[in-house]
């Protein structure tokens, strides 16, 4: 085989891969949705939502560290079963009738790694979320711009004149640097905007890279950042799995024993820290659920919504039957671009509504307001009827 679908040995598959590394934007897309019908009830919910990039990065910070802390995993590798270990690559000598090879230990996360784990989960991410949404907000801006056009009407003088050239005001400094301020940002919001797409297609394409050797299982790394800390994704074995409720009882009993201070003082700050790690475990289930729920729920209603948003085509009518000309009325002559009335080539051309013939606009006013009546099919007609075409074919 050309590469791994099966769920044999430590090496995780690529859909177990690619399913912990979508898990966080679920995850918000879940969030974010629960809190806009939250606050169709609680309008204060909006501040949340408008600070919704700070909001989802504090709430990922305290998941990832307490993750990384008690399983040596990301939030959304632990739920897979997934365990990150140290890579060392060591030369491993044969004899001189075997070839020579590296042989690969694997060991736990250092402190190192997992701080830089946390920054590549979190303030990475965070810091894209905010790039997307300045270039976003300069493209909407420089297509404005072009539809629209730009005033280049600006105050830039630090003196205000009257009509008699004399000087009546001037700018304080607060002004002066606010406006240099703001000049300065605006062009950086440019500079944002005009390299913005260049780091995303090349963070894309790597990452592209990075999957595809994985999946053809040429690389043990799956993403540019876990081959930055030297951090392979394995899977966990049956006794990690079943001493990770212990290892996180004693981590924080170890947490308890470190408290000092009166007794008093100990039972407080341990029933709140108790308090702290019951919300975190509640909180930690209750964004599984609403992952799950959330994905249930849009799997559930994908094909109702398909079917009532897909607009209903209907066969065009057909075209109206055109305009019988008379027997007594005009005929028309061979030539499309010459005026029935003057056999001349059409000058101003217009077309009379009733019938959908094209005259000269002069020969059309002058017989229809003698007659009334359109020359060629002899239907009613009348001046205001005529319709001037500004470009003729």
């Amino acid at each position: 085989m050309l590469f791994q679908v099966g769920g044999q040995g430590t090496r995780p598959t690529f859909f177990e891969m690619s399913a912990a590394q979508q898990l966080p934007s679920s995850l918000r897309a879940a969030l974010t949705y629960s809190l806009g019908v939250l606050a169709l009830r609680r309008p204060f919910i909006h501040k949340i939502l408008d600070f919704e990039d700070e909001f989802f990065a504090l709430l990922m910070l305290i998941l990832e560290t307490h993750s990384l802390r008690t399983t040596d995993a990301s939030f959304a590798e632990s739920l897979y079963g997934l365990r990150r270990r140290g890579v060392k690559i060591r030369l491993k000598k044969y004899s001189k009738l075997k070839d020579s090879g590296d042989e690969i230990h694997h060991s736990g996360l250092e402190k190192r790694q997992k701080v830089l784990s946390v920054v590549f989960l979190v303030v990475l991410p965070y810091m894209k979320s905010k790039l997307q949404s300045i270039y976003n907000k300069e493209r909407e801006a420089t297509l404005q711009a072009s539809l629209w056009g730009v005033s280049d009407e600006r105050l830039d003088d630090t003196d205000y004149l009257d009509g008699d050239g004399n000087s009546f005001g001037s700018r304080s400094n607060s002004e002066v640097e606010t406006s240099s301020r703001a000049r300065l940002i605006k062009r950086l919001q440019k500079a944002i905007g005009a390299c913005y797409p260049w780091i995303h297609a090349g963070n894309e394409g790597l990452s592209f890279a990075y999957q595809l050797l994985y999946l053809l299982d040429a690389t043990g790394f799956y993403c540019v950042g876990l081959h930055a800390l030297g951090v392979h994704v394995c899977r966990a074995t049956g006794q990690e799995l079943m001493d990770t409720s212990s290892r996180i009882s004693k981590i924080r009993s170890h947490e308890r024993e470190r408290l000092r201070g009166p007794p008093w003082l100990k039972a407080l700050q341990g029933g709140l820290l108790s308090c702290a790690y019951a919300a975190l475990d509640y909180a930690q289930t209750g964004l599984i659920a609403a992952v799950f729920f959330f994905k249930m729920m849009e799997w559930w209603y994908q094909s109702a919504e398909e079917r009532m948003s897909a607009p209903t085509v209907y066969p065009p009518p057909p075209p109206p039957p055109p305009p019988k000309v008379a027997k007594e009325g005009i005929p028309l002559p061979p030539d499309r671009t010459l005026c029935p009335l003057c056999s001349q080539k059409r000058a101003n051309p217009s077309v009379m509504a009733v019938s959908g013939f094209v005259f000269c606009y002069t020969c059309i006013f002058k017989y229809v307001t003698q007659y009334k009546r359109c020359p060629v099919t002899l239907m009613p007609a009348t001046v205001d009827q005529i319709r001037r075409l500004f470009h003729d074919m």
